[in-house]
């Protein structure tokens, strides 16, 4: 969830004084990183890497008896310091048996019940059914259908197909030959996705349900796309060294140094990496003391010509980094 870090009163805003809250600055959007997928769905990495950090906050949130009523892919913001994805805009939350919030959630992302809701209320009419945590649960099943799709499913799921039998459409989307990582039994993130798409709420799964997925328990490897659009501490720089230079002690140390100079210029260099084996073999990893740093450097050295060779320059995950997991090959 986003940090809070204080509220404050702007005195001087146009319409009166009013409050104004001060958040953590986060990095792309969900929402951004569909668009980036040019309609070829996003990694299951990346799909994996929402869902837990996402059903976390859901977790906790629910736990302490919130609803967040606005879960879509702009109001899920990747954190480039703590290396996961933050919810944002609680502007129409509210406590569960206390719903002062008549319209909410986003169309294309609204359970039905809180659909009847809207509709009801717009008339003037009282709902018999209150919305529970588990609209956030639907919101959250879309928004991975949409990452694993790469398509905007707001149609789809108005349609009169769809509220016939969504799980055939969600079928077929997963059968679906233009899906990347065809070769991935992806059935684990299919049974998830259908447990939180329910119609009747009361099947829908908890978000403390939903963290047990086996899909959870598969080790995916992010590709280098991914590496490139979630920005992190850790910088790694590619097609930077031969194997030659690897091997010639006197050449490896003047490298090592003439790097460790070259990455300084954008920040001060916690850690400098260089393995001579694989995994990892003769990439470059940089450590800076944040990611603001990594990515101003990441900026510059993308493109820049290091001893005749054009320099390709990826974030890297500070975790898998701090526990000397590299991955050997470009995925």
């Amino acid at each position: 969830v986003v940090t809070l870090y204080g509220v404050f009163t702007n005195h001087y805003s146009a319409n009166g004084p009013s409050r104004c809250l001060l958040l953590e600055l986060l990095d792309i959007s969900v929402s951004e990183l569909l668009l980036h997928s040019s309609n070829q769905g996003c990694s299951m990495w990346m799909i994996q890497h929402c869902a837990r950090d996402v059903l976390e906050a859901l977790a906790f949130l629910h736990h302490k008896g919130y609803v967040h009523a606005d879960l879509k892919p702009r109001n899920i913001l990747w954190s480039a310091e703590e290396e996961c994805f933050k919810l944002i805009d609680f502007g129409l939350s509210f406590k569960e048996g206390n719903q002062d919030v008549k319209y909410i959630q986003t169309d294309g992302y609204r359970a039905p019940e809180a659909e009847l809701q809207n509709c009801l209320a717009q008339a003037g009419l009282q709902s018999e059914t209150e919305c529970t945590s588990a609209v956030d649960l639907w919101s959250l099943g879309i928004v991975l259908l949409e990452m694993f799709s790469g398509m905007k499913l707001k149609h789809t799921v108005q349609s009169q197909e769809w509220k016939t039998n969504s799980s055939a459409i969600i079928d077929r989307i997963f059968a679906s030959e233009g899906v990347v990582n065809s070769a991935i039994p992806a059935y684990h993130l299919r049974d998830l996705i259908k447990s939180m798409l329910h119609c009747d709420q009361g099947k829908r799964a908890s978000a403390e349900k939903a963290l047990c997925s086996p899909f959870f328990s598969i080790p995916f490897a992010p590709h280098i796309e991914d590496l490139v659009m979630l920005p992190t501490p850790v910088l790694r720089l590619l097609n930077v060294l031969s194997d030659a230079s690897l091997h010639c002690e006197e050449e490896y140390e003047d490298i090592l140094e003439d790097i460790r100079e070259e990455c300084q210029k954008y920040g001060p260099v916690v850690s400098l990496l260089i393995p001579k084996e694989n995994p990892g073999k003769g990439q470059v990893f940089v450590e800076y003391a944040n990611a603001g740093d990594s990515k101003a450097a990441q900026k510059m050295l993308t493109g820049k010509i290091f001893d005749g060779k054009f320099v390709v320059a990826t974030f890297y995950p500070l975790s898998a980094y701090k526990r000397g997991y590299l991955y050997q090959n470009l995925l």
